[in-house]
């Protein structure tokens, strides 16, 4: 399971941080605060971050085409996304690892994500907000 959720590329804690416009912003940080978990049974569950194994934060690297976990999680997990675009005030990311597709979507004024994984019979969303990360 944990392995499925670092596809999406995690992003945890306990409540939505405080948003902001990332706009022409290349590198941020973003934690998650609403997750879900859905079957192909058409089963769905709340989930807090947590306990679905998720970092508490990532980092995302629009330049490097990177998303990562922060140093001080000491996780040292990353991995590439295949296709960015800033079209209409949005920011979508795009990946596939492990055999799962994972999904971003960060809109650039608010600062406000969606996330999502997807893999064979299941799936994963989550709701947060990204800032801008220091240098």
């Amino acid at each position: 399971m944990k392995k499925l959720l670092f596809a999406f590329l995690g992003l945890a804690v306990s409540g939505v941080a405080a948003a902001e416009d990332v706009t022409d912003v290349t590198r941020m940080i973003c934690a998650s605060g609403q997750a879900q978990i859905c079957l192909e049974t058409g089963e769905c569950y709340a989930a807090t971050p947590w306990e679905l194994s998720v970092p508490d934060f990532v980092v995302i690297d629009t330049k490097k085409g990177t998303i990562s976990t922060t140093k001080a999680s000491g996780l040292n997990r990353s991995t590439e996304f295949t296709k960015s675009e800033r079209k209409e005030g949005l920011i979508h990311l795009q990946g596939v690892e492990g055999g799962r597709a994972f999904s971003f979507v960060i809109h650039e004024q608010t600062g406000r994500m969606t996330a999502a994984i997807a893999r064979d019979g299941l799936s994963v969303t989550v709701f947060g907000a990204c800032t801008a990360a220091k240098l």
